[in-house]
């Protein structure tokens, strides 16, 4: 047996996670949760806690024996995100071309957005369909080429109500017809904006009444009245008054600069740690800070009952399976390899050596092989590295990991 143990805890720096906020919020919910929900928090709740098992290791300069807690590696844990955000950026170097690169965001108006929360799974995969749609389409007939694209699904707003946007990175040109590389003749442009909203709307509309004909759309609730037609016609209507926000933001430094920004934003859950500042239990109250932008982007402090930051923390947990990165155009999943070494021949550079480092995305991973910050791997008692697992403790339900990560 270990001649000692020390349970180790990821907090930030006033000592305040996320799993403690759940876990004081989700006997207060004032609505119920799906079994889905419930395995997602359960997850979060047990993340180096013990819980889910965990390694004793022994110093070999000290002797001494510290536990070391699994991570529950889920993807909507804040505390996980971090290391697996800097393994997806290790694996998508290759993936990079030196050229200029575009950001753009596609967002659903907000009389949508309940509609949207209890179709998730079929109209985020519409969001996604029309939104690369519509920039393929404008890049194959006013660029002449074949894009690349490289989009994540936002659920949230920065007080956790429900905001529905697409983040996508877009290639400064690409490949034409005759394989050659054509790119953008103003670096600062891409393409117009007003036309891609236009469009944009016009593809998503279409496609939402697609499947509202085929009863694909679930009414719930409050809901219920629009499975009637003229309910559902009147939503419609009130949806298209006004124009659809399509915004460009301002180009990328340079090809360097991607992949770092988009990791940010590929592996972001709806609130992280570092931004709760006060818990009170007795009072069952969180405090976080937020980013105002209709308020010229001020910081602001914004205070809710525990229940209530749960219930909206659920908002935003995404349905079993759903794909919240996904690769268009030149950088589609099938075939991308050849067409990056075609792209990289056009441009006259040289293809980069694949690096192994790190395992792959789909792979299932045992909780002894899951990823620890560095900090864990050190001895709490005297500082060493020289560490030795020496007992893996599982819990009695413990099954081996595989499939969807939820």
């Amino acid at each position: 047996m270990p001649r000692s143990v020390c349970v180790a805890a990821t907090q930030t720096s006033n000592g305040l996670r996320l799993a403690a906020v759940l876990r004081d919020g989700i006997h207060r919910l004032p609505v119920g949760l799906s079994p889905h929900h419930w395995k997602v928090l359960r997850a979060l709740l047990g993340c180096r806690t013990g819980v889910l098992g965990g390694e004793v290791c022994r110093c070999e300069e000290c002797h001494c024996d510290h536990f070391e807690p699994f991570a529950c590696r889920n993807r909507h844990c804040p505390d996980c995100q971090g290391n697996q955000a800097r393994q997806w950026l290790e694996q998508q170097q290759e993936c990079l071309l030196p050229v200029p690169y575009f950001h753009l965001v596609f967002t659903l108006p907000h009389v949508l957005n309940r509609l949207v929360g209890q179709n998730l799974a079929s109209l985020g995969d519409l969001l996604f369909a029309c939104a690369t749609q519509t920039l393929l389409q404008l890049g194959r007939q006013r660029l002449g080429v074949e894009l690349g694209l490289t989009a994540v699904l936002h659920t949230w707003g920065q007080s956790l109500v429900e905001h529905y946007h697409l983040h996508l990175i877009v290639t400064g040109g690409g490949l034409s017809v005759e394989g050659s590389w054509k790119g953008v003749k103003n670096p600062h442009y891409l393409l117009p904006v007003r036309v891609l909203s236009k469009i944009f709307r016009a593809k998503f509309c279409e496609g939402l009444q697609r499947l509202y004909a085929r009863d694909k759309l679930q009414f719930v609730g409050a809901l219920a009245p629009l499975a009637q037609p003229h309910s559902f016609r009147a939503l419609l209507r009130k949806a298209t008054l006004t124009p659809w926000v399509v915004y460009a933001k301002r180009p990328f430094a340079g090809p360097a600069t991607v992949l770092k920004y988009l990791s940010q934003y590929t592996h972001r859950v709806a609130i992280s740690s570092r931004r709760l500042l006060t818990l009170d239990t007795q009072l069952h109250r969180v405090c976080f800070r937020y980013r105002d932008y209709a308020d010229g982007h001020r910081m602001k402090t914004m205070t809710l009952d525990t229940g209530e930051f749960t219930r909206r923390f659920c908002q935003h947990i995404l349905p079993r399976g759903f794909t919240k990165l996904r690769h268009y155009g030149l950088l589609a999943n099938r075939g991308r390899i050849q067409r990056l070494e075609k792209a990289r021949a056009a441009l006259g550079v040289a293809i980069p050596v694949p690096t192994n480092t790190t395992l792959p995305l789909n792979q299932p991973v045992l909780p002894e092989q899951s990823a620890q910050p560095t900090e864990f791997r050190r001895c709490p008692y005297c500082g060493g590295v020289r560490l030795r697992v020496v007992q893996i403790l599982r819990p009695p339900n413990w099954r081996q990991p595989g499939g969807d990560s939820s």
